[in-house]
């Protein structure tokens, strides 16, 4: 049987580079040598196209799209000072995360150019360019823009697509994120509709050797699994995609706190095989 060490292929979000972290960077990388990471991959956000996309509390903060664009490369500057700097002591994967909204994916290609990352995760928080995930005001305002929740569910799954077929990212984060304030979400990602979308997508990832979050985060929040809910890890598992722990740590307090349970959960949904690392896939 595989020994599977705690790794984390989507976080390190550090209050040194994100308005809603805490601590600095490299006291979160000192946290993952401090549990015997062996690799880890960090992930900050990347910076707003422009400013009709600041974050509320990016705005509250004073905060414009040229200025986290400058903050944008010096998170990747300190990142890899770090991945140098600790290098005996853990393999740091320097990377960051995607947006999904109006000129975001060109935006993507175009950071992707510039900072030669060690590779990219895929993300959508965005449907209609409303940024579900912020709260739940912005979530209804994102289901209502669709017709309701089912036609939420659909944008989502198809923007999706859309974004792994654009930017063809080595991780595609926290696959079904888009549930984050629905009660129901069992049942609504198992109606047909929406389960022939997901299927697709998953298709995609197998077809094109991409890895999949195991996102930790709503663990965190309370939640009793993580993204990816039970259905959508069995039916990944069956397909034979790699799926990775991401803890989507947004400080030191979150690195390592439901790892455990995570690769537990991984072995008993049927993985058992050495976390894949991750590798740009070139267009």
């Amino acid at each position: 049987m595989n020994t599977l060490h705690p790794v984390s292929l989507h976080g390190g979000h550090s209050g040194q580079f994100c308005g809603h972290a805490k601590d600095t960077l490299e006291e979160m990388v000192q946290a993952y040598i401090e549990q015997k990471y062996p690799w880890v991959g960090i992930t900050e956000h990347m910076p707003p196209v422009s400013d009709a996309f600041v974050y509320p509390e990016e705005e509250k903060a004073g905060l414009d799209a040229g200025y986290l664009k400058e903050r944008f490369s010096d998170y990747m500057a300190a990142c890899r000072h770090l991945q140098s700097k600790y290098a005996g002591d853990i393999r740091i994967y320097v990377g960051f995360e995607t947006e999904s909204y109006s000129g975001s994916l060109d935006f993507a290609k175009a950071l992707e150019n510039t900072f030669s990352p060690d590779y990219v995760v895929g993300s959508v928080h965005h449907v209609n360019d409303i940024p579900f995930d912020y709260s739940q005001h912005c979530y209804d305002n994102a289901a209502a823009s669709c017709g309701g929740l089912d036609g939420l569910y659909a944008a989502y799954f198809d923007q999706q697509h859309d974004m792994i077929r654009a930017l063809r990212p080595q991780v595609v984060g926290h696959l079904d994120i888009i549930r984050l304030y629905d009660p129901d979400y069992r049942l609504r990602l198992l109606k047909p509709v929406i389960w022939e979308k997901i299927v697709r997508n998953l298709k995609l990832v197998k077809d094109w050797n991409l890895i999949l979050d195991f996102n930790l985060r709503p663990l965190s929040k309370g939640a009793d699994e993580p993204y990816l809910s039970a259905p959508i890890l069995k039916k990944a598992c069956e397909m034979g995609i790699d799926i990775v722990p991401g803890d989507d740590s947004h400080g030191v307090a979150d690195i390592g706190a439901h790892m455990d349970r995570a690769i537990e959960m991984l072995r008993a949904a049927g993985l058992n095989r050495p976390w894949r690392k991750p590798v740009r896939n070139p267009r």
